[in-house]
């Protein structure tokens, strides 16, 4: 299971092109992690719906750059209710970046997931975060090394995965927290059936964060429906005003 001779869509390939050449940090980072699960705890004991809001300057599926400063944009977010926050930190497909990442962790008290496409265990000392995300697909047979390095850093672990054998990986890699990714990257074709399919084989002990797809309350409730314990949502989020987008979702009870 490797991305190497794996039909991707061509935005995808171009984004491991460059992930590929990326370097890591100087030096080994030790992370005090907030935590995610606690967080996510707490949002439902509040009775509001767990919502990871990410800030995506752009995209390779999306139209336009969103160019406010990405903390004020973080800081409505969680305004809005946000439980954690995803930071794009690709540059070149994503508009992201560490120092973006470092400054919003600066600012806000949640959680913060870095979200890039992390193939090698250096890359994993590029910034300090809470969270980091590993695409099962994408990473292959470095997957339960890259989850025991990134934990060793003080990472936690989001696996993403989109199929029944990437599911199995994640888990047999010791992953506590599986993203399902509702967009298949061969295609870029979302599915919101993907996360009702494989939900019921993710155990109970491991938290499961529906990813891609959701843009409406109804679509919310259809993936907490299925199983999700919280949804990354970026589009629906950053298309217009972030603190009331966000709000929206939240409250979807």
């Amino acid at each position: 299971m490797n991305a190497s001779g794996d039909k991707l869509a061509p935005e995808v390939r171009s984004i491991l092109d460059a992930a590929r050449e990326r370097p890591g940090g100087d030096a080994r980072v030790s992370v005090e992690a907030r935590s995610f699960p606690d967080a996510v705890s707490a949002t439902e004991a509040d009775g509001r719906v767990p919502i990871i809001a990410e800030v995506k300057p752009t995209s390779p599926t999306t139209d336009g750059v969103r160019e406010d400063d990405p903390v004020e944009l973080a800081q409505e977010m969680v305004a809005g209710g946000a439980t954690a926050l995803s930071v794009l930190t690709e540059p070149e497909h994503f508009g992201g970046s560490t120092e973006s990442l470092s400054r919003i962790r600066e600012a806000v008290d949640v959680p913060v997931l870095r979200k890039d496409f992390i193939l090698r265990e250096e890359q994993l000392d590029a910034v300090e975060s809470d969270l980091v995300l590993l695409i099962a697909r994408f990473v292959g047979d470095d997957l339960e090394p890259l989850v025991a390095a990134a934990r060793d850093r003080g990472f936690q672990p989001l696996v993403e995965v989109h199929t029944r054998e990437e599911l199995t990986a994640a888990l047999a890699a010791g992953a506590d927290i599986v993203g399902i990714n509702n967009r298949d990257l061969g295609k870029l074709e979302v599915d919101l059936g993907t996360v009702e399919t494989l939900a019921p084989e993710v155990p109970d002990d491991v938290l499961l964060v529906a990813e891609s797809g959701i843009h409406t309350p109804a679509d919310v409730r259809r993936m907490r429906e299925a199983g999700a314990d919280a949804l990354l949502v970026g589009t629906a989020i950053m298309d217009g005003n972030v603190r009331q987008n966000t709000r929206r979702l939240t409250t979807s009870t």
